[in-house]
């Protein structure tokens, strides 16, 4: 999988830096966002490096679809399939860590 030496979402796949792993695959890796917002806030990464979600999706729609399925099945598990993916794409919307990342808030009702 190509990475970036510097990318702590990279080092976080690679085991340099711990966290809390809830899925993994060939392709994928998720685990707990350090600062959650729901009562179940996880990212989904895709192993490979990405800046943000338009990158990916003009590189790899496939696995872009495979990160949204990731999201919909921790979500069945933790809360009857609701949940809320969101993407941060610029410094300005929000996305501190450029390596694309799907937040999902579940495990209660979220407020609009």
């Amino acid at each position: 999988m190509m990475s970036e030496p510097d990318c702590l979402f990279c080092k976080i796949i690679a085991g340099e830096i711990p966290s809390e792993k809830i899925y993994e695959d060939e392709t994928t890796y998720a685990f707990k966002d350090i600062s959650p917002k729901a009562a179940v806030h996880v990212l989904v990464v895709p192993k490979h490096h990405y800046a943000n979600v338009a990158e990916l999706a003009g590189a790899d729609a496939a696995q872009l679809a495979h990160m949204v399925q990731v999201a919909q099945s921790l979500a069945d598990d933790a809360f009857h399939g609701a949940y809320r993916l969101i993407f941060n794409t610029g410094r300005d919307a929000g996305q501190s860590v450029f390596h694309v990342h799907a937040h999902v808030l579940t495990g209660e009702t979220l407020d609009e």
